[in-house]
């Protein structure tokens, strides 16, 4: 029995000296390949091959060299140009605008060149297409500046529409919405006493309708319009997609813009309707008066509609624009056009 045990006690002794020239061998080899870097990993590997608490009772009690700490500062959070969150309320916060005023007037400071006049822009939208094919494909032959808008319901709105988009045309839909008084909005219309899951999928059934669409605007809608109770789920369910709100501004008390830009979602306001009256006469009046509020505040978005009187002044006058001084937009590039002027003018009135 004891020539037993010493057997054992020889094995168990050359078992741990084993591990140990083991452990020194893979050291040796990891300095002479790895040179300094290779001790990085000497703790890894001692807690690997060493048991439990040995190394706790051998660690070098030296305190370590002091680390340089450099102190960062963190902003207030009331600088004029730092992070911030849009609120819901009316139109812009006033360091959109003071970032927008500081960007213009510091963008050519320095360079000897003076800032480029800015060129008088329009947008013509054409709604209520697609319930006459002739009249829809008439708006679609006019230049590819010129957005259109869509109504939901009608059967051949949505092979008409990708005929639109695929001539280049800026695709809106033309949402139906509750007037006041007793004019039929159109089928799925959103209506004020509906609840807003209600009105939400009535809206997304209209978009489900149109392809490619870049935006909504309002097809009657002047008792719609002035609820923001029954707006505001629709302007999120805009927000999410990321489309624009053209006000067709159809009453005069509406609260898309303010609402709809509050929540993030692009929205400006019509400023003329082309054709009240459907004579060439009436039509090249109100063009004339889109030129010259265009001249005043630098966009104008006109809405017209797809009687043939319409689309043969717009294809003459629009023929002529640029050489009187114009440039030819789409809804989308108005929008932003009219937001950038009533954030730098502090003009937050949702008629623009």
């Amino acid at each position: 029995m004891s020539r037993k045990r010493m057997i054992r006690k020889r094995a168990d002794a050359w078992t741990g000296r084993g591990a140990d020239v083991a452990y020194w061998l893979v050291v040796l080899l990891a300095v002479c390949y790895g040179g300094a870097r290779a001790m990085t990993g000497a703790p890894l590997l001692a807690s690997l091959l060493v048991p439990p608490g040995m190394m706790a009772a051998q660690a070098d009690d030296t305190p370590r060299a002091t680390v340089a700490a450099f102190p960062i500062q963190m902003p207030s959070g009331n600088e004029e140009y730092g992070p911030h969150v849009l609120s819901a309320g009316q139109g812009f916060p006033q360091w959109l605008k003071a970032r927008i005023a500081f960007a213009q007037s510091n963008k050519f400071a320095g360079t000897g060149a003076a800032a480029p006049q800015s060129i008088p822009a329009i947008a013509i939208v054409i709604d209520d297409l697609g319930a006459d094919s002739v009249d829809t494909r008439r708006a679609i032959a006019l230049p590819k500046e010129v957005t259109l808008s869509f109504l939901p319901y009608p059967d051949a709105s949505p092979e008409l529409a990708r005929e639109g988009l695929r001539a280049g045309h800026q695709i809106v839909v033309h949402v139906p919405m509750e007037p006041e008084g007793s004019t039929d909005p159109g089928p799925n219309a959103l209506l004020t006493h509906l609840s807003a899951d209600e009105n939400v999928s009535r809206l997304n059934w209209a978009l489900s309708r149109i392809e490619g669409y870049s935006g909504i605007n309002n097809h009657e809608g002047s008792k719609f319009t002035a609820d923001r109770a029954a707006l505001v789920p629709v302007i999120e369910q805009l927000a999410q997609r990321h489309v624009f709100f053209l006000d067709s501004r159809t009453a005069p008390n509406t609260a898309v813009v303010p609402l709809a830009r509050a929540f993030g979602v692009p929205s400006a306001g019509r400023d003329i309707f082309l054709d009240d009256v459907q004579t060439s006469v009436a039509i090249d009046a109100q063009l004339a008066q889109a030129e010259k509020l265009a001249s005043q505040q630098g966009a104008v978005i006109a809405i017209g509609h797809p009687h043939a009187v319409t689309m043969d002044v717009l294809k003459r006058w629009s023929a002529t624009i640029a050489s009187r001084g114009y440039e030819f937009i789409t809804a989308s590039e108005a929008i932003r056009k009219k937001t950038e002027h009533d954030a730098l003018s502090g003009s937050l009135s949702a008629a623009h």
